[in-house]
């Protein structure tokens, strides 16, 4: 007999996942970029010509909770496992950001950013332990 056409795909990677994981580095790489261009730009030219970063901030930090929620899968979520490093340490570079200007420069645009990278590291906890409850 052959299979339906739902289990076999049950077992197969999204075919977006490399696409996403990519996306996921670039915005990260802007995002360090883009941190390090105000205090740049201020002391190469005298002013900044980037204000610290606003919405924008909040637009990355939003990228690999997107990731997450999308690869929830288990089958997605075996693949993600080499990258979950990488994800891990771009929410928090973005929490830390967020939260520290949020708090300390009274910037209320970076709150969103806090919450979501709060809520990418819980989602990576979530589907880390479903993983092992599931024995894999």
């Amino acid at each position: 007999m052959s299979e339906s056409h739902d289990t076999a795909q049950a077992d197969e990677t999204a075919a977006w996942l490399p696409y996403g994981i990519a996306a996921v580095k670039v915005i990260f790489l802007l995002a360090v970029f883009r941190y390090f261009a105000t205090p740049f730009t201020d002391d190469v030219f005298g002013e900044e010509l980037l204000p610290l970063p606003t919405w924008e901030w909040t637009v990355c930090s939003i990228t690999p909770g997107l990731l997450i929620w999308l690869a929830r899968r288990p089958v997605d979520w075996a693949t993600l496992s080499t990258e979950r490093t990488v994800l891990r340490i771009a929410l928090t570079f973005y929490f830390l950001y967020a939260l520290a200007f949020s708090l300390f420069k009274g910037g209320w645009t970076l709150w969103p950013a806090a919450v979501a990278a709060l809520a990418g590291h819980l989602g990576i906890l979530y589907l880390d332990g479903r993983r092992s409850n599931y024995g894999e």
